[in-house]
């Protein structure tokens, strides 16, 4: 990174900014700024969770972080259920960002849910909403992850509304057309749910396309590569 960035991340489901805790002395050991605000109804959120909320409220949130701290130029960050919410930013504050870098998540077209890009996981999710239908319980986190890091994630990670993931993605402003990067993180899980989209990003024209030895989490199981990566992508 030869310039001081802002980079806004976009985290997963059923967790928060907590999640990106171990990239932040990275972040400020090279001089840029890493925001990670947390979604309605996650983290120090929680508290406000209900059934109302949806992709949408999600989007909204990033939006006016973006608003209030006055953010410009921004590299965002989506990762895993990110990717939704990172899509819908970047289309609605396209004088704001600069770059989107999809960090192994979902890349919806206009008009798609994730339960759409994950037909596979709809059933499943339906046999676990609880409360009246409304909430579903976090995924497994993936074997490989350290037992410490398990502890700390399965403390923190909550509940998530069913409606974040069969809202569907409205683009405002047709195609998006920015610099955007794809990074796949190679330890596959049986799913391999991202497979899919880094097939597509991989030969598609207007992407820049990386791997990372790492499972679904690499924020949390390898920061260093994911640091050293970034840097890669965004000088």
């Amino acid at each position: 990174m030869s310039s001081k960035k802002t980079i806004l991340v976009c985290h997963g489901a059923w967790s928060a900014g907590w999640a990106w805790k171990k990239m932040h002395p990275l972040m400020r050991a090279a001089g840029h700024r890493l925001v990670t605000p947390s979604y309605t109804g996650l983290g120090e959120r929680v508290h406000l969770a209900n059934p109302s909320i949806d992709l949408d409220t999600h989007i909204e949130d990033i939006l006016n972080v973006i608003k209030y701290e006055d953010l410009r130029d921004i590299v965002l960050i989506g990762h895993s259920y990110g990717g939704m919410v990172a899509t819908g930013v970047a289309d609605r504050a396209r004088d704001r960002v600069a770059q989107l870098i999809y960090l192994d998540a979902f890349v919806p077209e206009d008009g798609q849910s994730l339960l759409d890009l994950n037909e596979s996981d709809r059933q499943r999710m339906q046999g676990l909403v609880k409360d009246g239908g409304w909430r579903v319980p976090p995924r497994p986190i993936s074997p490989d992850t350290a037992e410490a890091d398990i502890e700390w994630l399965n403390a923190r990670r909550v509940d998530m509304p069913v409606k974040c993931f069969d809202t569907r993605l409205k683009l405002r402003g047709g195609k998006l057309t920015l610099p955007r990067s794809y990074i796949y993180a190679t330890r596959i899980t049986p799913a391999d749910t991202f497979g899919q989209f880094a097939k597509r990003t991989k030969n598609e024209a207007g992407w820049r396309y990386y791997e990372i030895d790492a499972s679904h989490s690499p924020n949390v199981t390898a920061p260093e590569a994911l640091m050293g990566l970034l840097v890669r992508i965004v000088a």
